[in-house]
């Protein structure tokens, strides 16, 4: 019976460690963790979002620059296959109104405990608070000398196959944090920058403030608006924004004020391109449709009616419907001179101008772009000049966005390495 070290305790490292069960081999998974899968509890804070029951081309889409690589693992294990893996577990899942799939009790600990009950019967060994350490100096092979630090002190452990599913480098005090990348590239492993994805971002200085009663260097907010909107959602807007290859990127939902800048759906869902277009140039500049359901012609024949005795703010809301939070963000993004002309105003809430120019930290988002790059590996996911060592989950350079996607893909690439380490077991020739 060969051993295989599976080093990380989400949901990539147990779907390689179930899948490497299945085929005979005995499975050892180490986690950083005082127990696994706490990052996937988290995710299942608010209602776990599986995966997602749009059409397979649309859902392949999602991951972008990297679609080519992981279309053959979503045909193999997609959305409906993972539905049925989740029902081999005793959840039940339901399809939402955006297309989101849930587990019905809404949760992820009820998935995980039956998972982990399910592993533990396969005769899977779990080895909780030992962190990877890298390898042991001196030691020959890729698969040996494999070093944790253990309640009890270092440990160095040996194993036939090594499946790496350390994660990406956000949320690092759920044991995610990135310290893995130098060491495998002095093995001569490619790594590509991590970086944050699914994230919020810091606003610049903003053109209008009108409603300015403080100095904030420059960037962020004005601390008129931070002190009374910080934390308040954006409902009902459309977001567009040109990259710096000139491509225009739309999209429709809601987002909230943070204390720098923009977060939630809305922003994670266009945080790729952002994210890039500020890399490039420095900064990205996002317009916010206010008003999605009415057409500037209305907007603009209807701030020309004669506001009398009322106020701006009474004639906006009653006019226009922006109040609130809306009409807040509109006084500080918009000028004196567009507050001024109905044409102009009318312009300003169908593509208020917000300038971002920062993502917010790695360790904040939600997941990780970068790491270890495809063309180092096979399609089994091994890593070429280390035999016998493989990776998955968000370690991999790729990203997609949230509503599924992101867990879809670490279920996928975990199982395509445990099938690949369980088949690269039996052949004659390991070392090619």
């Amino acid at each position: 019976m060969s051993t295989v070290a599976v080093i990380g305790g989400g949901p990539a490292g147990l779907m390689a460690a179930e899948t490497l069960a299945a085929q005979g081999h005995r499975v050892d998974v180490y986690d950083a963790m005082p127990s696994p899968g706490r990052k996937f509890l988290l995710a299942g804070i608010g209602g776990l979002n599986l995966t997602h029951s749009e059409a397979h081309a649309s859902f392949v889409a999602r991951y972008r620059e990297r679609q080519a690589q992981l279309a053959p693992m979503l045909v193999s294990f997609g959305a409906d296959a993972l539905r049925e893996w989740a029902h081999g577990l005793g959840v039940e899942t339901f399809v939402g109104s955006s297309g989101r799939v849930f587990p019905k009790e809404m949760k992820a600990a009820p998935l995980l405990r039956a998972w982990l009950h399910r592993l533990r019967e396969a005769g899977v060994h779990f080895h909780v608070r030992h962190r990877w350490l890298g390898w042991q100096a001196g030691r020959a092979g890729a698969t040996v000398g494999l070093r944790f630090t253990a309640p009890d002190g270092e440990r160095v452990v040996d194993a036939d196959a090594v499946v790496l599913a350390l994660g990406g480098a956000s949320w690092a005090r759920l044991g995610s944090d990135g310290a893995w990348a130098p060491w495998l590239r002095e093995r001569g492993v490619g790594v590509a920058t991590l970086k944050p994805a699914n994230c919020g971002f810091d606003v610049g200085a903003q053109a209008g403030r009108t409603g300015d009663t403080g100095d904030t260097g420059g960037t962020g907010w004005s601390e008129h608006f931070r002190s009374h909107f910080v934390g308040q959602p954006l409902k009902s807007l459309a977001a567009s924004f040109t990259d710096s290859h000139g491509e225009t990127h739309q999209r429709a939902g809601e987002c909230m004020i943070s204390a720098t800048g923009l977060e939630g759906g809305l922003i994670y869902a266009l945080s790729a391109p952002l994210r890039d277009t500020i890399e490039t140039q420095g900064t990205a500049t996002l317009l916010l449709d206010l008003a999605p359901g009415r057409s500037i012609e209305r907007l603009r024949d209807e701030l020309a009616r004669p506001r009398g005795t009322r106020s701006m703010s009474s004639h906006l809301q009653s006019k226009t419907g922006i109040a609130g939070v809306k009409a807040g963000l509109l006084r500080e993004c918009a000028t004196a001179e567009e507050f001024g002309s109905p044409a102009r105003l009318a312009a300003a809430i169908k593509a208020l101008p917000v300038h971002l120019h920062a993502p917010r930290p790695l360790d904040e988002a939600i997941s990780t772009a970068g790491g270890v790059v495809f063309e180092d590996l096979d399609t089994g996911l091994m890593i070429r000049g280390l035999p016998g060592v493989f990776c998955c989950g968000e370690m991999l350079d790729w990203e997609a966005p949230t509503g599924g996607y992101l867990l879809t893909g670490c279920f996928a690439t975990g199982r395509v390495a445990g099938l690949a380490a369980a088949a690269w077991l039996a052949r004659d020739d390991r070392s090619a």
